[in-house]
This record gives C-alpha cells, sequence and structure tokens, in this order.
C-alpha cells in the first residue's frame, strides 16, 4: 500500500479512509489480510515451508561451488534452512537412510553404492534425481612445460624412459604418480601394475595439495604426474595435458584389481534421499531442476580456490549475476 502523493480532487473522507487503513493495517484492508499476504509469499517462495535441507559436501572444490550455488537459491528464494555436511563421497550415501543426508549434488558414478542404496537391488533409500549438467574427466596429466619439452611422455608407452625424473624421496626408487584423495573414485595403482609401468603411486591427500603440486611443478620446470580431472578452476590457470592411457571400453573397470585402461568421461549426476523426495518439500524441485555447465561450476570454484571468497559469496555472486538461469531452476 502507498500512502502520499498528489490527492488533488479526492475527497476529504478518502484521506482519512487511507490513514485509517494505514492505523490499522493488522486488521488488514482492502479485501487483504496478513494471511492473504502469508499465502501470497509462500506461494512465490515454492509452496511453504521448505524446512532444513541436508547438503553433503564432498572433498573438492568443484562440488562446494554447486552445493553452495543450489544452497543459496534454496534459501534466499525458497526460505530453506541449508545444513551443509562435510563428507567423504561414500560415508554421504549412508547418510541417506538415516535421514542426515539429503542431497549428493555431484556424483561421479559408484556403481557398488547404487547397488547397496537403490531401490533395484539395494534398500531404496536413495535415488537418481538426474544429471547437473556437469561432464566429468578423470585422467593422468603432467604439467604443459614437460608435454612442450618432452611431447613422446603423453604417450603411456613412454613413460618408463622418463621414470627416474619422476622418482622422490616418497617413491621407493621408482617414479611417483601424483595420487589425489585416496577416497575418490580411481584405479591407478592397478593401472599402474597392470601395465608394467615403473612408478609408485603416492597420495597428495587433498585436491589442494594436489593443486599446488601441479601450479610449482609448472613454475619451476619439475617432472610431475598425476591424477586431476575436470571440471577444476585450475585448467584456466595452468594448462595441463592428458597423457593417452588404453582407450576406456566397457567393462574395463568392473574388476578393479585388473583395470588397465583410460578412465571414462561421465556425466554427472544429482543423488538424494528417496525419503526426503516423497516428503515434497519446494527444493525438491529446485534439485530436480539443476543443471548448470563445467564453465560455470569452474568460475565459482575460482572464487572460492583462487580469489579467496567464502563459498557462500562466491555462491551469491554468481546467483545474482545469472539470474536467468536461476529462474529456470525455479520453474
Amino acid at each position: 500500500m502507498h500512502i502520499g502523493g498528489k490527492h488533488s480532487g479526492r475527497k476529504q473522507g478518502s484521506r482519512l479512509a487511507a490513514a485509517a487503513c494505514a492505523m490499522v493495517v493488522l486488521a488488514g484492508c482492502g479485501g487483504s489480510s496478513i494471511d492473504d499476504q502469508t499465502k501470497e509469499n509462500e506461494s512465490k517462495a515454492g509452496g511453504g515451508d521448505c524446512g532444513e535441507v541436508n547438503m553433503a559436501i564432498n572433498p573438492w572444490v568443484g562440488y562446494e561451488a554447486s552445493a553452495y550455488v543450489v544452497g543459496a537459491v534454496a534459501e534466499s528464494e525458497l526460505g530453506c534452512t541449508m545444513n551443509y555436511k562435510e563428507l567423504k563421497e561414500d560415508v554421504s550415501w549412508q547418510g541417506f537412510g538415516t535421514g542426515e543426508v539429503d542431497v549428493v549434488i555431484e556424483d561421479w558414478g559408484h556403481p557398488d553404492l547404487e547397488k547397496k542404496f537403490f531401490a533395484e537391488a539395494g534398500d531404496g533409500s536413495a535415488e537418481d534425481f538426474g544429471p547437473n549438467g556437469n561432464v566429468g574427466i578423470i585422467g593422468w596429466f603432467v604439467p604443459p612445460w614437460l608435454a612442450e619439452e618432452h611431447p613422446d611422455i603423453l604417450e603411456y608407452e613412454n613413460l618408463n624412459k622418463y621414470a627416474k625424473e619422476f622418482s622422490t624421496s616418497e617413491s621407493g626408487g621408482k617414479g611417483q604418480f601424483l595420487g589425489a584423495d585416496p577416497s575418490y573414485v580411481q584405479f591407478d595403482e592397478a593401472i599402474v601394475s597392470n601395465l608394467g609401468l615403473d612408478f609408485k603411486v603416492v597420495f597428495s591427500g587433498s585436491e589442494a595439495a594436489s593443486i599446488t603440486a601441479f601450479q610449482q611443478a609448472e613454475k619451476n620446470k619439475e617432472f610431475l604426474i598425476g591424477y586431476f580431472y575436470e571440471p577444476q578452476w585450475l585448467f584456466a590457470d595452468v594448462d595441463l595435458q592428458r597423457v593417452n592411457l588404453p582407450e576406456y571400453t566397457d567393462g574395463c573397470q568392473d574388476d578393479p584389481a585388473k583395470v588397465d585402461c583410460d578412465y571414462p568421461e561421465t556425466e554427472l549426476k544429482k543423488i538424494v534421499s528417496t525419503s526426503w523426495v516423497d516428503e515434497g518439500g519446494p527444493a525438491v524441485d529446485l534439485v530436480k531442476n539443476f543443471t548448470w555447465t563445467n564453465d560455470d561450476q569452474n568460475l565459482v570454484a575460482k572464487y572460492i580456490s583462487e580469489d579467496g571468497m567464502k563459498p557462500a559469496d562466491a555462491a551469491k555472486k554468481w546467483v545474482d549475476e545469472n539470474q536467468d538461469k536461476v529462474d529456470a531452476w525455479l520453474g
């Protein structure tokens, strides 16, 4: 209701009525009421009280970017209370049945967990909620200086002749292959063994440690080969070059001990709690509709990792600048 401005020609009674309405707005004027306004606000917010949403945060910054962007929209547009829980991938899935986890926003493919938790073969506590728009690429990478100076190093058959160049105090006289967080989807030890490579996998322990290692290797022209993946903001800073392993074929990773092939490209997807979906809160449709691109994720991840922004602030910045995409998620 707007009171004030020009009112020439209006009767005194109209002015008094307007003033009276302003004085007793709690009682409702103009055919409206607080109850009506509350219902209207709830409708705009997606149909009512959103309640709490338990969002797993798996340990890589790209995941964090996706989670906090969805959370920012859920909070600002739907009135949700977001609970972010830092969990490893397999532990996240265990939370579906207990109510501790509602959403895993970026899954890289876990057939073993699907068998355990999906309805088709498991306890039915989780379900596939469709792609999140990102395409995951896992592989073996070297810093660009190394690929430029020794282009043959990009073929795995040539790695053994450089093994000594890759050796470190931790690799026991063999070449060091830098693994990442051992909880990630990875078959590197099996690949090294089954391809007859004179290397030892040494895990960095975290995404941040792997990023630092690749940045330093490029800066100092050091030999480094390791597990890495896209989407990842680092590629905008250091153009890592992928080593060609034997081509992935269906079934070549079915037996973890026998893997001797490259990683496949993976359509990343959302996994959610079945009971959370059945409750039908307004955030369910938001998560269902959420998709974005590798470039979108890389930008938010860069805000967090390289620019030093807090995840919530980085997410808000992206949301504020991409309202058209947000509107599409809200339907």
